[in-house]
């Protein structure tokens, strides 16, 4: 990446990506955006400095002029890291000395004072602008430990299913295997069928590799990273990770995507995070639920432009309605061993891609979890 506009030493603190989208709904990347800004960040913060100083300097010594630093200390702390504030509080002090030992007008115990009082205010204020900039950053570490925290104790509970996953299509390779063995040892070989055998043995192995391949995805510490996506494929995916979780409490799934439904602004990660937390809300809501209502419905629609609608149905016990106000509130569960921290962590990540998630109870039983993402306005 370019680094246009930068002091030696000085980085500008990361941002997100900076995205445009075009006329024709694409997102696009625009990292010039982005050092435009810096630049001209850096351009106004400095000008500023110099207005200050000029000021401070033709002034008399009874002025504090030098207190207005405190505003170039903010500035440099929106888009500067820790460094980059240190050295641009450092130059306003030397600036503020430079100043006062310029300026021969004025009383000198009056600018000895208003000195003392502007070095003052630039040191309180770097180091209050500091402090606010490491409990934003504390905070926001927090918030993404809790949610890989959500996603990896998800993971935990579905073990034995993904093993599951992962051991069908091993086996149908060592079947496969031995049958090609056959076919080849055979009088005369049978190259047909041993390639046959060959073809299911790399079909088997990429299906494997696929399962494995997804629950490094959620399971890794990865920035967030939104781009658009295809709402069928996002739920395929939690379908087939959680398949062996369905079929051994016998509940089937039926996906049913709106004709022509646009792309979502999604990280991939996350919102299959959230589906999957509550795919798997649902399959124990409904261990109770006679086998032949253990029905499973994922419903896809655009009726809000702008937005793709994600409906996930179950006939389970439902949400008592005092539940419903609370049910996305931290350490709020109906589980004996549950955390509470996984829808809470779900409507965390909704609201982040500027969407909403909400419940509503069923009178015939069970429960519609709803959550909104953003769509394109055009497929293209």
């Amino acid at each position: 990446m370019r680094r246009s506009a930068r002091v030696e030493g000085v980085e500008p603190r990361p941002t997100a990506v900076g995205t445009a989208e075009k006329d024709d709904g694409v997102i696009e990347n625009r990292p010039g955006l982005a050092e435009i800004a810096v630049t001209l960040r850096w351009a106004f913060m400095l000008g500023l400095m110099v207005v200050i100083f000029v000021a401070d300097t033709i002034t008399a010594l009874e002025i504090a002029v030098a207190v207005f630093y405190v505003a170039v200390v903010l500035i440099a702390d929106g888009f500067l890291r820790r460094r980059g504030v240190l050295v641009v509080a450092a130059s306003c002090i030397v600036l503020t000395l430079a100043s006062f030992f310029f300026t021969h007008a004025g009383a000198y115990e009056a600018g000895v004072i208003n000195c003392a009082l502007s070095l003052c205010a630039i040191a309180i204020t770097t180091y209050l602008a500091l402090t606010r900039s490491s409990v934003i950053l504390a905070e926001h570490e927090a918030r993404a430990q809790l949610v890989r925290l959500a996603r990896v104790n998800t993971l935990g509970e579905m073990t034995a299913s993904i093993a599951h996953e992962v051991n069908q299509p091993l086996t149908a390779v060592v079947t496969s295997a031995n049958a090609g063995l056959r076919w080849l040892a055979a009088g005369p070989p049978n190259l047909g069928k041993a390639r046959q055998a060959l073809e299911r043995i790399i079909g088997d192995a990429n299906r494997a590799s696929d399962i494995v391949a997804q629950v490094r995805n959620l399971s890794k510490r990865a920035d967030p990273r939104a781009d658009w996506q295809e709402a069928p494929v996002l739920v395929a995916g939690v379908v087939a990770l959680s398949r062996g979780e369905l079929d051994r409490n016998g509940v089937r799934v039926r996906v049913r995507p709106a004709d022509g439904l646009p792309l979502v602004l999604a990280d991939s990660v996350q919102v299959q995070q959230v589906l999957l937390n509550i795919v798997l809300n649902a399959i124990d809501a409904m261990a109770a639920t006679p086998a032949e209502r253990r029905e499973l419905a994922i419903d896809l629609a655009c009726e809000v432009p702008g937005f793709v609608r994600f409906s996930i149905r179950d006939h389970g016990t439902g949400v008592p309605p005092e539940a419903v106000a609370g049910i996305f509130d931290a350490f709020y569960t109906t589980k004996p061993q549950g955390m509470g921290i996984g829808l809470a962590v779900s409507r965390s990540i909704v609201e982040a891609h500027g969407g909403r998630i909400w419940v509503e109870p069923q009178p015939e039983g069970g429960a519609v979890f709803h959550f909104t993402l953003r769509a394109r306005q055009t497929r293209g």
